[in-house]
């Protein structure tokens, strides 16, 4: 028989420091550790883009970026509806994904997997992943700069994501 005491002891600081890994390991979910690839189209040079690509990653997307001389051509074959149109188009799982979409919105959507044609952030709203720093390339202000300090401002405008149905209507998916 083995030393009760010697194992117990054993067994509890065993369970303390699983314990202690569980709570102390990333967030994410194992439905996020198995995210599916990203492809997104962007038009060259766009920094805004890359950042937004790079918010995905930070959230557990595999991504890739290329940039692509006729967006227009990819945004028609995916009936990205024109009023929703934003600089960057992307595609993840059937769906595309338009603009500066957050990633937590991709994951709902891949979690419920609605009948839809995708997601799209209109425009270039300040504040939305991506669009949240200062960025040189940015032609709508992305980030404004307090000229009397000279500290840099981030100025965040109210957006939300549209779910684009298989007919070409919306509906609001998120508000940001």
């Amino acid at each position: 028989m083995l030393k009760a005491g010697l194992n117990r002891r054993h067994a509890s600081q065993l369970a303390a420091t699983l314990l202690c890994a569980v709570l102390s390991a990333p967030t994410f979910s194992s439905d996020q550790t198995a995210l599916p690839h990203v492809q997104v189209f962007t038009p060259s040079p766009c920094l805004a883009c890359i950042d937004w690509a790079e918010h995905l990653r930070q959230h557990g997307f595999a991504v890739t970026v290329t940039e692509a001389s006729d967006l227009d051509a990819i945004k028609k074959r995916l009936k990205v509806p024109k009023d929703l149109e934003s600089r960057h188009t992307s595609t993840v799982a059937g769906y595309f994904i338009e603009g500066h979409v957050p990633a937590e919105d991709i994951v709902e959507l891949l979690k419920e997997k609605p009948k839809a044609r995708g997601l799209a952030v209109p425009g270039m709203p300040r504040g939305a992943p991506g669009l949240e720093i200062s960025n040189p390339t940015c032609e709508t202000a992305c980030t404004m700069l307090d000229n009397d300090s000279g500290v840099r401002e981030v100025r965040r405008e109210m957006y939300e994501t549209q779910l684009v149905l298989p007919d070409g209507s919306v509906k609001r998916w998120a508000r940001h």
